[in-house]
């Protein structure tokens, strides 16, 4: 089966993976920058990503870059704790969470995409459009040296939250809604947090701060942190994505939030570069699938940061579908199947993160305690907190019990 992958970030580059390790041999990857730079900020592969990522033997090879998180907190704007729970291995998983540099784990994925396919990655190739054939694909690319042409059994879009296939097939769709959010995203070296490895969220619905480290602490006693400052009604929907800002006037709006236990104007002022972000998402859409063409990852279901869940989905989707691929009777029976395991779940995670996800308890602490509280559960009892961070769990995939009982997605060769 010939199988052509539109972009190659992460669930592209997974997708590749996925598709080797499932038994296919013609992959080939086509991504529209004329260099992969690994560039971004942290993200977090939650256990369920990870588990596809050890089924797939990369897992020790990430656990080198990242550093597994202890524990998650959420805390009120005056860093009052309202919940926290274990994380990854102490939370009774049997595979990590992750906070990794999203630009390490791109091109760790490239390595491997490398090793184990060969020369299938091809730069400059800006995807112009695709003809839907009876027998199969016709995808047009537009180079620097002039236009190309591949014929293809299937074609895999992994290009993003501005998907070019997405936007053929729904020219009317517009831009990524935005949610009035504002996030500006960096990471700086400073002292650690806490226990050094706890992932914290700190604010509400109308101004957030998270930080986590990425990276293990240096001689001078000191980590990379990965950082996320929020604000509803700054910025703007139409900001570059890779717009540069000054954090003089971030760290003037955060210039009240130190706790005895972060600086957080100190870690904002600290940032290697400040790049600003609109908090976007995309309406889920009724099929991702046409003739042999379908969508994966944020092309997709493009959905807020909220349960830090985008990335680990793109790797969800990239297994399930290469299973269906490699266990189905047809082609068209596997991107059916691959539709009916993945559509419903993300539309359902994509409508909870609208509600805040996880981060719920955040908005829940400043509605009723907006001035703050001497403890939380004299304004959220313990059940209601502990059903929020299990029904997040349920909804994204990475509730422990269920995890733990899932049937792999590996194919025997």
């Amino acid at each position: 089966m010939r199988i052509v992958i539109v972009g190659a970030g992460i669930g592209g580059l997974a997708a590749a993976l996925s598709l080797e390790a499932a038994g296919f041999d013609d992959v080939r990857v086509f991504e529209r920058t004329s260099e992969i730079r690994g560039l971004g900020v942290g993200i977090n592969l939650l256990p369920h990503a990870m588990r596809e990522l050890d089924e797939l033997g990369l897992a020790s090879r990430l656990e080198r870059i990242g550093v597994a998180p202890s524990t998650l907190a959420y805390v009120n704007r005056f860093g009052q704790p309202i919940w926290s729970e274990p994380r990854g291995i102490a939370a009774g998983y049997r595979w990590p969470q992750l906070s990794i540099h999203r630009g390490r784990l791109q091109l760790a994925l490239l390595d491997a995409v490398r090793e184990r396919l060969g020369d299938v990655v091809r730069l400059d190739h800006r995807l112009a459009g695709i003809e839907h054939g009876t027998d199969a694909e016709l995808a047009r690319f537009e180079t620097a040296t002039g236009a190309v042409e591949v014929e293809a059994d299937l074609v895999v879009a992994a290009d993003g939250i501005h998907s070019a296939v997405r936007a053929l097939r729904h020219p009317d769709e517009g831009a990524p809604a935005w949610s009035g959010l504002t996030l500006w995203r960096g990471t700086a070296l400073a002292e650690p947090f806490l226990d050094g490895r706890t992932m914290v969220m700190a604010g509400d619905g109308e101004q957030k701060f998270v930080a986590y480290p990425i990276g293990a602490t240096d001689a001078s006693g000191r980590a990379r942190i990965n950082f996320i400052a929020e604000r509803r009604g700054a910025g703007s929907p139409d900001a570059d994505w890779n717009r540069a800002v000054d954090p003089a006037p971030i760290v003037d709006l955060f210039r009240d939030w130190r706790f005895d236990w972060l600086d957080v104007p100190a870690v904002i002022a600290a940032a290697d570069e400040l790049l600003e972000y609109p908090m976007v998402d995309r309406d889920p859409l009724d099929a991702w699938t046409v003739g042999r063409t379908t969508l994966l990852g944020d092309a997709a279901h493009a959905m807020y940061p909220n349960g830090s869940n985008g990335g680990s989905q793109a790797i969800l989707d990239a297994r399930t579908l290469a299973f269906h691929l490699a266990t189905a009777p047809s082609t068209a029976d596997a991107l059916s199947a691959y539709e009916a395991d993945r559509r419903p779940a993300t539309t359902a995670l994509l409508a909870s993160t609208r509600q805040a996800g996880p981060e719920r308890v955040m908005l829940l602490a400043r509605e009723r305690a907006p001035e703050g509280f001497a403890d939380v559960h004299d304004v959220i009892p313990p059940e209601e907190l502990a059903e929020i961070a299990a029904s997040y769990k349920r909804a994204a995939g990475f509730h422990p019990d269920a995890l733990a009982a899932r049937a792999s997605l590996s194919v025997p060769r």
